[in-house]
């Protein structure tokens, strides 16, 4: 394979000396500035206060950005996954978030129970809740990656990079002026102090100009903490609606399970508050933690809360969340109550029972 070397021509020639020495002369400044053997020219208070102002804006947007992304999206494998297809300018895959997954897994394991058992029918019902939960956060982290984390990305990716830019410029124009300066100091002959003048004059417009397009834009960072600030109420009301759709759905599950379970009727149970706490405590007048038995009147209904096997033929073999009829009966044991199911009858544990009223 052929290489050829492109052919320079004197004014391509001309351009890298002047760029050669241009590098050089600003090393030199550097390097000596450093050393404190030069001058350096010094920014305006005003000027110093709003790149102090800028490098703190960058450094909190950035901190704030990060953050925000682990906060919507903790798994930080999904994040890097997010990422590229962002670079590749992809849209990613819909996932199913964590409550979303937990919805459906309640949801198959109720089904598989069977909906009309008391524990099935809690898991369906369950279930169907951490999915609107799911819904509802997926609604709270679009609302909040456009409204919130968008401009901060906007702004890191367009004006921080704009303004990163002009500074380095602004720099190498200072550089250059010093120079000038130095070399004017430096200069021995009148024709030399006099080119050395020239070229001062020249470096001196050129920074001129370069800072104020600095300053232009540094002062523009007062209008994004403005626009960040209105950012943050959107973010706010997002926060907002989504906890309180999140507490309405609880409140109504709260309230579709306390009908259905029959632990939670009012004769079984004396509701209390204690803080934010409801704490429900079971009714017992022989207060021994256990279900009071004296039931005098006719049958009443009770849920059985787990299997019992008969020990002989005077009990009655019992399934759970199947319901039955109970009875005190004259001279029975505190433990016992007589039940019946259907025709058979025998006698039933207290403790494997809940009652329905």
């Amino acid at each position: 394979m052929e290489f050829r070397v492109p052919k320079l021509t004197m004014p391509d020639v001309r351009q890298l000396t002047t760029d050669a020495t241009t590098m050089f002369s600003r090393a030199v400044q550097y390097t000596e500035e450093k050393l404190g053997n030069a001058e350096k020219t010094e920014y305006d208070a005003n000027f110093e206060t709003l790149q102090t102002r800028y490098d703190k804006t960058k450094f909190w947007t950035e901190k704030i950005k990060m953050q925000t992304e682990s906060s919507l999206q903790p798994n930080p494998n999904t994040r890097m996954e997010d990422f590229v297809y962002h670079k590749l300018d992809r849209k990613p895959p819909e996932r199913a978030n964590n409550t979303e997954q937990l919805g459906h897994t309640m949801i198959e394991a109720g089904t598989d129970f069977g909906p009309g058992t008391a524990y099935g029918g809690a898991l369906l019902k369950c279930g169907k809740v951490q999915l609107k939960l799911g819904q509802a956060e997926q609604s709270f982290l679009v609302a909040t990656s456009q409204n919130f984390l968008l401009p901060l990305v906007n702004f890191l990716d367009g004006d921080c990079k704009t303004i990163q830019k002009e500074r380095k410029l602004l720099e190498k124009k200072r550089l250059d002026l010093d120079a000038c300066k130095s070399r004017v100091k430096k200069a021995k002959s009148l024709e030399a102090r006099q080119t050395a003048e020239s070229e001062l004059r020249i470096a001196q417009t050129d920074f001129d100009r370069q800072q104020e397009i600095t300053r232009l834009l540094l002062e523009g960072v007062s209008s994004t903490q403005a626009h960040h600030s209105r950012s943050i109420n959107e973010f706010v009301d997002a926060q907002t609606e989504y906890f309180a759709k999140c507490h309405q759905h609880m409140l109504d599950l709260q309230k579709e399970l306390s009908t259905t379970d029959p632990s939670a009727s009012p004769n079984l149970f004396n509701r209390g508050n204690r803080g934010n706490v409801q704490v429900n405590t079971i009714v017992n007048p022989s207060g021994q933690g256990q279900v009071s038995n004296n039931m005098p009147g006719p049958p009443k209904q009770a849920r059985v809360l787990y299997d019992y096997d008969a020990a002989d033929s005077t009990e009655l073999s019992l399934l759970a969340d199947e319901i039955i009829l109970v009875q005190q009966t004259v001279g029975q044991n505190g433990d016992w109550l007589m039940g019946q199911r259907g025709t058979q009858k025998g006698k039933v544990p207290v403790s494997y029972l809940e009652m329905l009223n």
